[in-house]
Order: C-alpha cells, then structure tokens, then sequence
C-alpha cells in the first residue's frame, strides 16, 4: 500500500527556514521520481522541487532556486524539502508526490500524493 505523509510545515517569519519531510512507504526510491509541489487557493499545483530516482539529479522551480534543496535519505525512506529566505508568497499547501516509474509501485505513470502540509509566511 503507498503511502506519503508530510510534515515540518507550520508559521514563519520572511526570511526564515522551514525543512519539509515526507514518509515514504510502499515502494523503494528506485523506482519513482519524487517531488514536491505546492498549491495556494484558485491556482493549479505547481512544482517545487523534484528528484531522480534513487537520488542524484535534481530540479527546482525558478522560484525557488537558490532558496531550496530536495533531498532523499534512502535508509528511513523519506524525501526533505529545505527552504530558506521565505517569502509571503510561498505561503501555500505543499505536497509530497511519487512518480511510479517502474514495479513494484504500480503502473509506470502513475502518481501517488500526500495530504500536503501548510507553509504560512507572514510577519
């Protein structure tokens, strides 16, 4: 059964640090690409950060580089999100996302999402 569970979200000050985790369990980061997007109210999710599998290339909405780093930690299967020099607006629900890319996490394209966890940026 897959499963994404995040956390680590919460309020901060701009300027301020926040380091998301997302619990993995299901499958093994060798067969999904992970990420991490973010959705504030009327807008579509967008992507923050993304991973191959199993660690190595990385990616990150123009946004957001600079101020963020993915990271995996493949021996208590989770993904981290670090995100320093907030801003107001990175406030929004981030979610923790698998790619399946391969067996045994399913069928190839298929995507796997958290419940997501509020990151509010305010003075």
């Amino acid at each position: 059964q897959v499963q994404l569970v995040e956390s680590g979200g919460g309020l901060v000050q701009p300027g301020g640090s926040l380091r998301l985790s997302c619990a993995a369990s299901g499958f093994t980061f060798r067969s999904v690409r992970m990420s991490w997007y973010r959705q504030t109210p009327g807008n579509k999710r967008e992507l923050v950060a993304a991973i191959a599998s199993g660690g190595g290339s990385t990616n990150y909405a123009d946004s957001m580089k600079g101020r963020s780093s993915i990271s995996v930690d493949d021996a208590k299967n989770t993904v981290y999100l670090q995100m320093n020099s907030l801003k107001p607006e990175d406030t929004a629900v981030y979610y923790c996302n698998a790619l399946c890319l391969a067996r045994p996490c399913g069928q190839p394209g298929m995507n796997y999402w958290g419940q997501g966890t509020q990151v509010t940026v305010s003075a």
